[in-house]
């Protein structure tokens, strides 16, 4: 699908949709509890979807109420299962290990980009504790019994990896380690599934990089739980804001949270914006906008919309530490920089980073999504500093993480230039 988007700044409220990273684990908490429980929730995306059916494959039932769901535990699993992770990394990589603590034998069906994204070290360290895994094109196959022991991954691959491990090992039969390897990238991440596990009942001790995990643990979520606004949504509008003067206001965020994409709110004061924080709402306006230098590494899902508003500053911006985006729904540095270039920057794309002259302005024009939901949005927010139309082709993989974002971006009036 094609769309067109107006060039010229917007002003406005949204109410953020709930966070696809919480309700992720939030839902295989609840799945693996012992009684039902309910999330209270604001819409569902393609990843929380899959993630829903997922579970539903291994026994739970997920069944959608007024104001979210309610969740039916797994109970006994089935001795083998079909998947459907859709293009959800989060998805594969949480459950992988799950499927091998309740020893199901599965075949994981795979879309998009999500076959050639990485699972190496997981994989390696999921063979050596009792699993078989087998990758047939988009199909994946796995078998076997994860068993209890002293687990290892580096800190520089997919937080996900350790999420992972943290939600299968307390379902072990015996105790285990899982010792994280030089400095943890993208900590906030695993901070909140740490989070998740202790309000679904799960213990677990850290000890500098290892965790102490007992096994023969019950999870045991709360009967009712509400899923926060989801911060990396509400980034495309909080930028949008940096470029207004009347501003953006996002209501439903937890200025507390533990989403790594707050950050988000600290990235801009540094750009020049102008921001006032709530408790549950953050407004940015427009100041005298100039580049930074940004580590990516904590924040890469990030990258593409603030590399927008860098095109929109004055000065140069650099954007470092970002290998891994290569490895997500796009190769995120090539098409970053190929939409800024589509669309009239100045930007030299590295192995591990960007190179952005800002100009104050971008002319406009017509950029390809790639698939890449965080690529679509981010030209959404482009067009609010372009001065002449911004044509999105693939639009409509915004359904990845946020449903209603073109109906909420037409919710915004336009402001003074």
């Amino acid at each position: 699908m094609t769309r067109t988007v107006a060039p010229g700044p917007r002003a406005g409220v949204i109410q953020i949709p709930a966070s696809k990273s919480q309700a992720h684990r939030m839902l295989i908490c609840a799945a693996l509890s012992r009684e039902p429980s309910r999330l209270i929730l604001d819409g569902f995306s393609a990843d929380i979807e899959a993630t829903m059916q997922c579970l539903e494959a291994l026994g739970a039932r997920c069944e959608e109420t007024a104001n979210g769901l309610s969740v039916t535990p797994v109970g006994v699993c089935p001795a083998q299962a079909r998947l459907d992770v859709g293009e959800s990394g989060s998805t594969l990589r949480f459950l992988l290990p799950v499927l091998g603590a309740l020893g199901v034998q599965a075949e994981i069906r795979m879309h998009g980009r999500l076959p050639e994204r990485p699972l190496s070290p997981l994989w390696e360290v999921l063979e050596a504790h009792g699993m078989r895994l087998q990758q047939d094109g988009t199909i994946l196959h796995t078998d076997g019994q994860l068993i209890a022991g002293d687990y290892s991954l580096p800190g520089n691959v997919s937080s996900q990896f350790i999420s992972g491990l943290l939600f299968a090992l307390p379902l072990l039969g015996g105790n285990s380690t899982l010792t994280v390897t030089g400095a943890l990238q993208s900590a906030r991440y695993v901070s909140m599934t740490e989070q998740a596990l202790a309000e679904a009942g799960i213990l677990t001790k850290k000890d500098g990089p290892v965790w102490q995990i007992g096994g023969g643990q019950r999870y045991a979520s709360p009967a009712v739980q509400t899923v926060e606004g989801d911060w990396s949504n509400a980034a495309f509008f909080l930028c949008m804001g940096a470029l207004s003067a009347t501003g953006v206001t996002v209501t439903g965020l937890n200025s507390t949270s533990l989403q790594a994409d707050r950050a988000v709110t600290e990235i801009l004061v540094r750009f020049g914006a102008e921001l006032t924080v709530s408790e549950d709402a953050v407004t940015v306006r427009r100041g005298v906008l100039h580049g930074i230098t940004l580590d990516a590494g904590p924040i890469p899902d990030l990258v593409p919309v603030v590399s927008c508003l860098a095109a929109l500053c004055d000065g140069e911006t650099r954007v470092e530490n970002a290998a891994r985006l290569r490895l997500k729904e796009s190769d995120r540095l090539q098409t970053t920089a190929a939409l800024l270039s589509a669309l009239g920057g100045s930007v030299r794309e590295l192995p591990d980073g960007l190179i952005i002259s800002g100009r104050g302005r971008l002319s406009g024009g017509t950029a390809d999504a790639c698939g890449d939901h965080r690529i679509a949005m981010s030209a959404a927010m482009a067009a609010c500093g372009c001065e002449g139309p911004v044509t999105v082709s693939g639009s409509e993989c915004v359904a990845k993480s946020y449903p209603a974002f073109w109906e909420d971006f037409a919710s915004l009036k336009e402001d003074a230039v």
